[in-house]
């Protein structure tokens, strides 16, 4: 088998409980064959049109011979450095796919001047712009982020007498206002299919096409995948996709209550970075009618294992060498193995069964949207930046509600935020920076969790925006907000447009933040204003 499921304890009677339900009910080969009323009538329109991503190992497979040549005519030319604009699902997916495959892609999901200028300027080991080729992918082109940095590289390319024509690609829906432009211009164009929603595009065009142009074997991929999709497809209980979307959305803690959080934790596992793509794809598909499955990426030694917490289910990816010595090390675990294919496979399916399961459309984002226009708004209107409610040691602080801010310190500010949490609440921290200058700041989530007491996600902004920022908004209340933002005298022009890099990734957190404030979530901003400051230390300082 390319996948295996093993589960215990509360996990194992979550599935004993639905699965023969859901063998009974048809619906492994329900979605097999595209059926758009396992969801209900509310979600059937969307379902109707979100499906293809079921087929994508076969719609995909002529796409490998063309995504091949077109790298070799790449590195004929010299071009051997890839730079991939993308959000969300069209950037985790291809990321995962080459970090396993240990293949360098450059990953430009971030708005912040920083890392564009990075990602224009290259280094002396990849190379810079006259050795780079960029690819754009947006499924309509109209994703802010995505175009404002195809913005940069026309005007860089131009600038070094290269036709953008000839170093950039366009991964996009077949028609889409991206599409007619990047034809327009003579770009090379890699259609998707237009029924797969971004979350559900690893193995589509999205995925394949930054991946194969970086050097990974793409064909072996469609492959793994293609091994795994009679396994989800039959209605049996030893369907893993039926067993894992039992463990993730059924599997009940102490007193009966559902577990609405899952721990991912990656321990001996050689896929590097699929906790990151099983989050966006769990958190943007569940996350909504005040309801979800809260997916919370755990280093194997986090301060939750210490904690008695009754709605955290925890999954572990591991090594097949590894599954059966650690069954009696983590009882009531779910343990999960399998090549990278059948990961993605097994998860999209479960992941959409879960939707099921919770009485959710798992294909629609309704409150995505939210902060784009609140970013917008401020874009137009150039507001000045609210008064901070104190300075304290190089950081500006602002707060949702005056209260949190009464004891005028740090340390006050976050023992507040923290007092809003609820027994099942989490807290999610939101990092608007430059993460190539600051990467120490992925460390915040462990300092966070131990000082809360609660499980902590973490999430680099803007890019979170378009994948968990939909659980924040349209999951349960349960949430507080803690956004990492800086201030710095680095700042990038986009072309064409009446805002800078600089301005955008600063509204793009005042949006989100005005957002969850209209929401009722509880937000502490605090900006970064000297360089030098040692932020985990200002953290440990305030526990």
């Amino acid at each position: 088998m390319s996948f295996e499921i093993h589960v215990s304890g509360a996990p194992k009677v979550a599935a004993e409980k639905v699965v023969p339900q859901l063998v009974a009910d048809l619906v492994a080969s329900g979605i097999t064959a595209a059926d758009p009323t396992l969801w209900g009538a509310a979600a059937e329109e969307e379902a109707a049109k979100r499906l293809g991503w079921v087929d994508a190992v076969s719609v995909s497979r002529p796409l490998v011979a063309e995504i091949v040549a077109l790298r070799a005519d790449f590195a004929g030319r010299g071009v051997d450095r890839f730079v991939l604009a993308g959000m969300g699902g069209s950037s985790l997916a291809p990321e995962v796919i080459t970090q396993t495959a240990g293949v360098p892609l450059v990953i430009l999901d971030s708005t912040a001047p920083g890392q564009v200028l990075a990602a224009l300027d290259g280094d002396s080991e990849t190379g810079g712009l006259e050795r780079t080729a960029l690819i754009v992918s947006s499924k309509s082109g109209s994703t802010v982020e995505t175009d404002s940095a195809k913005r940069a590289f026309e005007a860089a390319f131009r600038d070094l007498g290269i036709d953008p024509a000839e170093r950039i690609v366009v991964v996009t829906d077949p028609g889409s206002p991206l599409d007619h432009a990047a034809r327009e211009a003579g770009y090379r164009v890699f259609n998707a299919d237009p029924t797969v929603g971004g979350r559900y595009s690893a193995l589509t065009a999205f995925g394949l096409v930054p991946a194969g142009l970086a050097g990974a074997d793409i064909g072996e991929l469609l492959d793994e995948a293609d091994a795994t999709l009679l396994e989800v497809a039959v209605d049996s209980p030893d369907n893993p996709a039926l067993t894992l979307a039992a463990a993730i959305a059924a599997s009940e803690g102490p007193g009966g209550t559902r577990r609405d959080k899952v721990g991912l934790v990656a321990d001996g596992t050689h896929i590097e970075g699929l906790p990151d793509w099983i989050e966006q794809l769990i958190a943007e598909s569940t996350g909504k009618e005040g309801t979800g499955i809260l997916p919370v990426v755990l280093l194997p030694v986090s301060p939750e294992f210490d904690a008695d917490l009754h709605d955290l289910q925890i999954v572990r990816l591991v090594g097949d060498a590894e599954h059966f010595r650690m069954l009696e090390r983590h009882p009531g675990e779910v343990l999960v193995s399998g090549s990278l294919g059948a990961q993605m496979v097994v998860w999209e399916y479960a992941t959409a069964i879960a939707g099921r399961l919770l009485g959710i459309n798992p294909f629609d984002q309704p409150d995505v949207e939210s902060a784009k226009i609140a970013t917008r708004g401020l874009l137009e209107k150039r507001p000045a930046p609210s008064a901070p409610a104190f300075t304290v040691e190089g950081v500006e602080v602002r707060v949702s509600d005056p209260t949190l801010a009464v004891s005028g310190t740090i340390s006050g500010v976050l023992d507040a935020l923290w007092d809003r949490l609820g027994k099942d609440g989490y807290v999610s921290v939101q990092a608007y920076v430059d993460r190539l200058q600051i990467p120490q700041l992925m460390g915040l989530r462990e300092l966070v969790a131990a000082d809360a007491g609660r499980p902590a996600t973490f999430g680099w902004g803007p890019r979170f925006l378009h994948s968990t920022g939909q659980y924040h908004k349209g999951g349960p209340e349960t949430g507080v907000f803690l956004q990492i933002a800086e201030r710095t005298d680095v700042d990038l022009e986009i072309p064409g447009l009446p805002f800078t890099f600089g301005q955008l990734i600063e509204a793009q957190a005042a949006g989100d933040a005005s957002v969850l404030a209209e929401h009722g979530r509880p937000v502490v901003t605090l900006t970064l204003t000297d360089p030098a400051i040692e932020v985990l230390a200002l953290f440990e300082a305030a526990q």
